[in-house]
């Protein structure tokens, strides 16, 4: 999948970077996971950093436009994120180690 970057700016304060992207895939939508992988391979970043918030395909169109956050590290995800996004991005200790003792 092609991921092509539309703008980037930078927010300091919360050491991220949002981003807005396109991407063209030949048959259904992407799912959230395989398009926060495809733009932290591109951003040579690691995925735990990008949070993927909106994929919008218009109907019919095989074009989707979509708006992430990238953080510095993280731990800076976890930190400023939400609990139901940092859910639907598989990020956190919630459901990886299974440290409930």
């Amino acid at each position: 999948m092609d991921v092509d970057i539309i703008s980037e700016e930078e927010n300091p304060m919360l050491h991220r970077t949002d981003i807005r992207f396109e991407t063209v895939h030949d048959e259904a939508t992407p799912s959230r996971l395989s398009v926060r992988d495809s733009l932290a391979a591109k951003l040579d970043k690691a995925s735990e950093e990008v949070v993927v918030h909106e994929l919008d395909t218009k109907f019919g169109m095989r074009k989707t436009i979509g708006y992430a956050k990238v953080y510095d590290s993280a731990g800076d995800a976890l930190d400023v994120e939400q609990d139901y996004m940092l859910e639907r991005n598989k990020i956190g200790a919630d459901g990886d180690d299974g440290e409930e003792a």
